[in-house]
């Protein structure tokens, strides 16, 4: 046999078994199920609490953080001890999830923020500043509740209102603004949907946030407290 033909029989051979093991060999991190990688994480988390008499490896952050990003997973504490690395859906790890504690009193427990609405969020708040530069306040464009607002997106330069992905529904979540100019997700069509299932009963001045959470790896970050009107709909809480 020619040294070409041998060369092409032993290339094909090696595609033929490249393409056999390419999906398992590459099953790393970036390809298991976040749940998978939750659960993982959680196993770390609850044995670096046993091994420490009850600590936690969070992050430090401002008490004035809110509540559903104040309690970040500090990976630097956990591996490679208790697991070998970050998982690979991790923002350490080049993922876009961040990987918080919630209930971190009575039963510390993995959730997830996606790190994607940040950006969105992120460059509303760049226009924001450039409009406000030159008019010294936000291009309000609607009341929503006591302190809160739309914005005039197309006097921030864009053509569409932008959105967010509802982690939980897959549903466009719009922003909103408060009167110090942080902007916020709105779920409440989330919120709204979990209160039709009838499965929590919520009282007026009583955050609802947690509705979400309890059966998701999600957190509702980046959003305003809720709270339920007289009809049981969801609506902004003032403080």
């Amino acid at each position: 046999m020619k040294k070409p033909v041998i060369f092409a029989t032993v290339f094909t051979m090696l595609m033929l078994l490249s393409g056999c093991l390419y999906p398992e060999d590459q099953l790393n991190q970036n390809q298991i199920p976040y749940e998978d990688q939750i659960a993982a994480v959680q196993n770390s988390v609850d044995r670096f609490r046993e091994d420490s008499g009850g600590l936690l490896p969070i992050k430090t952050r401002d008490m004035k953080t809110p509540v559903y990003q104040k309690y970040p997973v500090d990976f630097s504490q956990i591996a490679p001890k208790y697991m070998a690395e970050p998982p690979g859906t991790s923002y350490e790890n080049g993922g876009v999830y961040l990987y918080v504690l919630v209930d971190v009193e009575d039963n510390p427990t993995v959730k997830l923020i996606d790190l994607r609405m940040s950006e969105t969020i992120r460059d509303i708040k760049t226009r924001l500043n450039v409009y406000k530069a030159s008019n010294g306040y936000p291009p309000y464009k609607d009341v929503v509740a006591e302190n809160v607002f739309t914005l005039d997106y197309k006097k921030l330069g864009y053509k569409e209102a932008p959105q967010a992905v509802s982690p939980y529904s897959g549903e466009s979540l719009p922003f909103v603004i408060d009167n110090k100019g942080e902007v916020y997700a709105d779920y409440r069509i989330d919120l709204y949907k979990k209160l039709n299932e009838g499965k929590e009963a919520y009282k007026a001045g009583e955050d609802i946030r947690n509705v979400l959470v309890k059966d998701s790896p999600f957190v509702p970050a980046f959003s305003l407290p809720y709270t339920v009107n007289e009809k049981n709909e969801p609506v902004f809480l003032n403080n």
